[in-house]
């Protein structure tokens, strides 16, 4: 029985590697095991596929398959297509952030797919005040947890379902009220050593600033594909963050980038105690 050129071509490694990598690219999302199927190969030479692709800069490789570069670098999405994306990598952020809140506090979350993963998981704080123009977060928050939810006006970006204005809020009398929080939670759209915290658009970067010049504490929250890569609109440089959440431990030159800039880096790898309690301080 013979077998035509492009189907033996198909079974060598370099030209499975190729064609799995054009699939990738032309679907945008794929699963380890619709891939196995595809090409007739085993899960593990699918996952072997993968990494090796991810290291050499092909695709991100995610849990349970991977997605292209053009998918995850596709900055301004619709926020219920980027609830798909990189889905364990924001839960172990969004628990790892959680840790950091203290019951009775005030915290500010800006909007993201990540910050909201995070409201779902403070269901075991108490008495806290949550400031955010993330207009998903208030449905999320569990009830229990929250003393008083302030949302910021402004327009609304129906892309990203987030209030773009002033982090403010006024009197009756028309008067601005000073307001700060002990801790604000930010999402970002790229983390590098050279640029710092940037983001895709102008307007939400400066309402992120504003945050975080009113935040005793920051956290900064950004999945291992966000490294190294510098968007339109600078949020801050990376001093101006206590911690960088993420699901990885960040490239040699950023993480001693962020060292000498005393910013923490916090991973799933770190123990509960380096985190510290949600009650401590």
């Amino acid at each position: 029985m013979s077998v035509d050129k492009d189907e033996r071509q198909r079974h060598l490694p370099a030209g499975r590697k190729a064609q799995l990598a054009a699939h990738v690219a032309d679907t945008g999302q794929v699963t380890v095991s619709e891939l196995a199927e595809r090409f007739g190969v085993s899960i593990d030479t699918v996952r072997r596929d993968l990494d090796q692709l991810s290291a050499d800069g092909v695709l991100v490789r995610t849990y349970g398959g991977a997605v292209s570069l053009s998918t995850v670098f596709r900055t301004d999405r619709a926020v219920d297509q980027r609830l798909t994306l990189q889905e364990q990598e924001k839960e172990k952020i969004a628990a790892l952030a959680a840790s950091l809140v203290q019951d009775s506090s005030t915290i500010m979350i800006n909007g993201g797919t990540t910050t909201l993963a995070v409201a779902r998981n403070l269901g075991q704080h108490r008495d806290l005040t949550v400031a955010t123009n993330n207009l998903l977060v208030p449905g999320a928050l569990p009830p229990t947890a929250i003393r008083d939810i302030y949302v910021f006006g402004g327009a609304v970006r129906t892309l990203t379902l987030a209030t773009i204005g002033p982090v403010s809020f006024r009197a009756n009398g028309g008067a601005e009220l000073d307001i700060s929080c002990d801790l604000a939670l930010i999402g970002v759209g790229a983390v590098a050593a050279d640029a710092g915290y940037t983001t895709s658009n102008l307007a939400e970067a400066a309402m992120m600033q504003e945050m975080i010049s009113r935040a005793a504490r920051v956290a900064i929250l950004a999945d291992s594909s966000k490294f190294g890569r510098r968007l339109f609109a600078q949020v801050s440089e990376l001093s101006s963050a206590d911690y960088l959440i993420t699901d990885t431990a960040p490239p040699a030159d950023l993480r001693e980038a962020l060292a000498a800039n005393d910013v923490k880096v916090i991973t799933p790898a770190a123990s509960p105690r380096q985190r510290g309690a949600r009650n401590a301080g």
